[in-house]
C-alpha cells in the first residue's frame, strides 16, 4: 500500500473515537467480519491504528477506499463539521426533473479534476450554484430549512399590542384586574409566538451573524464621526446550541417583547443566518 494512503488511513483512524471504530469500519465494509473480530480495542490508539493499517495493506487498499472511509466517518460525525448551503438552478425552460444519481456519480468522477463547483454544475446539469449564507453543523436542520420540511408559519407583525393601563386607585378589584391583564398579556405573547414560530420543533442552528454598515447621522457638523467618509461597521452575533428554540422562548420568558424583530424570526424563511445590513 502506498505510504501516502497508509498515512491517510492512519490519520482517519486516529480521529475516530475508540468506541466508534468497530461501527465505522463495519459500515465501511472493506474489511471482512473475521478481520474485524481480530481487532484488539484494548491497546494504545497508535498500536490499534497500525494493526488496522496492516489489515488494509493485505487487501491492497487504494485512494478510493480511503475516500469512502472518510465519507462514512463524516456521515457518522457530521455534527463536527460546519456545513455551507448552496442553491443550484437551471436555465429557464430546462427540465426540472431530478437527475439520475448513478449518472451523476459517473459524470462527477470524470470531471472531478475541475473546480468543485463546475463539477457539480456539469454533473447535475445545472447552470448556476449560489451560496445561501446558511451554515450549521446539523445537516438535517439545513435540509429542513432549504426544502421547507417543517410545518411553521413566519408571519410578520409590525406592532406590539400595548398593555392596558389599570387603575391605581383604592379599588377593591385591583388584584383581580392585575391578574386578568397579566393573563391576557401572557395569552397574547403565546399566540404571537406560535404565529411566528409555529407549534413545532425549530430547525437547529448554532448562530446568526449580522454585519451592520451605517453612516453616523448628526445635525452637528465638524465632529469626528460626522465627517467620517467611511461607514461605521459592527458585527453582532447571536450564539446558542439551539438558536431558534432560544429565540422562541425569549418573549414567553419575559426577556423580550413580542413579536421579536423580523431580523431574528426571518432566518428559516430567508434561508440565511448571515446578514448584511446597510443604510437604504
Amino acid at each position: 500500500m502506498d505510504e501516502n494512503i497508509a498515512e491517510f488511513l492512519r490519520r482517519s483512524i486516529l480521529k475516530i473515537p475508540l468506541h466508534a471504530i468497530k461501527t465505522i469500519l463495519k459500515t465501511w465494509d472493506f474489511l471482512s467480519e473475521d478481520q474485524l473480530e481480530t481487532i484488539n480495542l484494548r491497546q494504545r490508539k497508535e498500536s490499534l491504528t497500525q494493526e488496522i493499517i496492516l489489515l488494509c495493506e493485505g487487501k491492497n487498499a487504494n485512494l478510493d477506499d480511503m475516500a469512502l472511509l472518510d465519507i462514512v466517518y463524516t456521515q457518522v460525525h457530521r455534527h463536527k463539521k460546519l456545513w455551507d448551503v448552496f442553491q443550484m438552478s437551471k436555465e429557464p425552460g430546462d427540465d426540472v426533473d431530478l437527475f439520475d444519481m448513478k449518472q451523476f456519480q459517473t459524470s462527477f468522477k470524470k470531471i472531478l479534476q475541475r473546480a468543485l463547483k463546475n463539477a457539480l454544475k456539469v454533473a447535475s446539469k445545472h447552470h448556476q450554484i449560489v451560496h445561501l449564507n446558511l451554515r450549521s453543523r446539523h445537516l438535517d436542520s439545513l435540509k429542513a430549512i432549504v426544502f421547507r420540511e417543517y410545518n411553521q408559519t413566519f408571519d410578520s407583525h409590525n406592532t406590539t399590542v400595548p398593555l392596558q393601563e389599570g387603575s391605581f386607585g383604592l379599588d377593591m378589584n385591583l388584584d383581580s384586574n392585575i391578574i386578568l391583564e397579566n393573563t391576557e398579556e401572557k395569552e397574547r405573547i403565546q399566540r404571537v409566538t406560535q404565529d411566528t414560530f409555529g407549534a413545532y420543533p425549530q430547525p437547529q442552528l448554532e448562530f446568526a451573524q449580522y454585519k451592520l454598515e451605517t453612516r453616523f447621522k448628526s445635525d452637528i457638523s465638524g465632529g469626528i464621526l460626522a465627517d467620517r467618509k467611511e461607514p461605521l461597521r459592527c458585527l453582532i452575533k447571536f450564539s446558542s446550541p439551539h438558536l431558534l428554540e432560544a429565540l422562541k422562548s425569549l418573549a414567553p420568558a419575559g426577556i423580550a417583547d413580542a413579536p421579536l424583530s423580523p431580523l431574528l424570526t426571518c432566518i428559516p424563511s430567508k434561508k440565511m443566518n448571515y446578514f448584511k445590513i446597510r443604510d437604504k
